[in-house]
């Protein structure tokens, strides 16, 4: 299996970011860690391995990103609007720094956006913010609205709200979503959810479902047995439905 690392020094970030890259050709997926996970999470927890067949025959290659999670939404020292503008240079980060090295390397026209827990937001994030640059979304035990609170996941933002925390959170944008082109990009998306009924944040994901559903917007959700909060679930679901 083809495998490359990646480095260089992000301008939009003022700092050195990584990637892993596997694969040599196929539908390009761009996977993002779990919370505060680095680069090599997804290859750490096995679900490299479990999409292996797939890899090596050429239907995927995945770019797996670092996070900057501790400088974000888990940054609690700073301020939550400082957050949420550091959020916004890393997906500038992502659109104009990491797309562009995979469309040079790579000409397939599908781009899967993909993340397991608070990677899945930020997999759904950037996928219903720019449906055009998107063919699928894979998001397994994701939470979609960082201000809520579940279990003992708290309002990761203190209960700050502006205009930056409602464009970031899809329970709270998409609702209000009218602009056609953009709705009509989201019809052509193939979305895909997986959570456990045991999960924190299945009502979350089930409500995120149904609001989809009411513009519209195909999706599956698809729901396991026990809480599938976990490596050994993910490593499960991959190969089923990356």
């Amino acid at each position: 299996m083809n495998r490359e690392y990646h480095r260089w020094y992000s301008h939009r970030l003022g700092r050195d970011m990584e990637l892993l890259v596997f694969g040599h050709a196929g539908a390009k997926v761009l996977v993002f860690p779990t919370r505060d996970g680095r680069f090599w999470e997804y290859e750490k927890l096995g679900l490299v391995g479990s999409l292996r067949m797939k890899i090596e025959a050429g239907h995927l290659q995945l770019y797996c990103v670092d996070s900057v999670d501790h400088e974000t939404f888990y940054c609690f020292w700073r301020h939550p609007a400082d957050r949420l503008r550091r959020h916004a240079q890393f997906e500038d980060y992502i659109l104009n720094e990491v797309m562009p090295l995979m469309a040079m390397k790579n000409h397939h026209p599908c781009i899967i956006s993909h993340g397991c827990s608070l990677g899945a937001f930020h997999a759904a994030n950037i996928a219903f913010r720019h449906p055009h640059l998107f063919r699928k979304l894979v998001a397994f035990s994701g939470r979609y609205d960082l201000t809520m609170t579940v279990e003992s996941f708290g309002d990761l933002l203190n209960g700050h709200y502006d205009e930056l925390v409602y464009f970031n959170t899809p329970s709270h944008f998409l609702p209000n979503l009218s602009c056609d082109q953009r709705l009509e990009h989201l019809r052509r998306m193939d979305i895909v959810f997986v959570v456990g009924d045991q999960d924190p944040f299945l009502d979350n994901t089930k409500s995120l479902s149904t609001l989809l559903w009411n513009k519209g917007v195909w999706n599956a959700l698809n729901i396991w047995h026990g809480r599938a909060h976990r490596g050994s679930a993910w490593r499960a679901m991959a190969p089923l439905y990356v």
